[in-house]
């Protein structure tokens, strides 16, 4: 714990659990006052640091909601410093299977909403005269595992909307950037490992796709963001910043010719 944000109040969107509310958590460590916004679930608005981090409903998808949201922010504690926009979904569907609603429902969270949250929190970091916005993207801005088209799209989109808003904003003193999350150990993540029937072969090898030689957990996220939207990061903007343990930096090859590759990762797991 630090005071690295001493003073300075952040939003996090889809902060109700997973990398949201460990973002939300790693920002309140270093002094940040956090409202997360989220569809709530009361059952875990008790979650989180009490008296740093407040839970509000937010729908990223209505407009009228994150007005609502970013007044009462203001309101309550007078200031926004940092927006970290986290909320997404995925739906996995062939394109054949995908439907036009399909299509618009992942658009409107993933990347109308950050667009729109960014459009209402920016006129109060211009009027203070900085701040800083971290989109989530993903690994699958730039590569795309088997039905998920519109997925990948909706994240090559958010990675471009950041070099907008880093070209834009950056007079105002306003920096963007993204981070890029590889396999991590969220409940949802989990969930699906937990259908396959051999659970510690799909685990073994989603390490062995890591050079790093596991998966990660939402804390090392929640610590990219936390430097991105600190001053020790104060001349970064408009990067795509992935946290992946090199998964997308190692060209794959045949099972059979990496059998050395994949003995050395098991060496150091065991």
């Amino acid at each position: 714990m630090g005071n690295r944000l001493n003073g300075k109040v952040a939003i996090v969107t889809g902060g109700n659990r997973g990398i949201g509310l460990a973002i939300a958590e790693r920002l309140a460590d270093e002094d940040a006052v956090v409202a997360v916004g989220d569809l709530l679930d009361r059952r875990s608005a008790e979650a989180g640091k009490p008296g740093k981090v407040s839970f509000l409903p937010l729908d990223v998808t209505d407009e009228a909601s994150i007005r609502a949201f970013v007044d009462e922010v203001l309101e309550r504690f007078g200031r926004i410093d940092i927006l970290v926009n986290n909320a997404g979904m995925v739906i996995h569907k062939s394109i054949d299977d995908q439907t036009a609603e399909d299509w618009d429902k992942l658009m409107a969270v993933n990347l109308r909403g950050p667009f729109l949250m960014a459009k209402y929190v920016v006129p109060e970091m211009r009027r203070v005269g900085s701040g800083t916005i971290v989109n989530i993207g993903s690994v699958e801005g730039y590569m795309v595992n088997p039905w998920h088209t519109a997925y990948a799209a909706t994240k090559a989109g958010v990675h471009g909307l950041t070099l907008g808003l880093a070209v834009d904003l950056g007079p105002d003193g306003i920096r963007c950037n993204t981070v890029c999350p590889g396999w991590i150990d969220t409940d949802l993540n989990r969930a699906y490992v937990e259908m396959h029937p051999d659970r510690s072969l799909i685990e073994r090898e989603l390490s062995y796709l890591h050079p790093a030689g596991r998966i990660g957990a939402p804390k090392e996220i929640a610590n990219a963001v936390l430097w991105l939207v600190s001053d020790e990061s104060s001349f970064v903007s408009g990067e795509m910043i992935s946290v992946d343990g090199a998964r997308t930096k190692k060209i794959p090859l045949p099972a059979v010719l990496d059998e050395e590759y994949r003995s050395k990762l098991t060496e150091k797991q065991a």
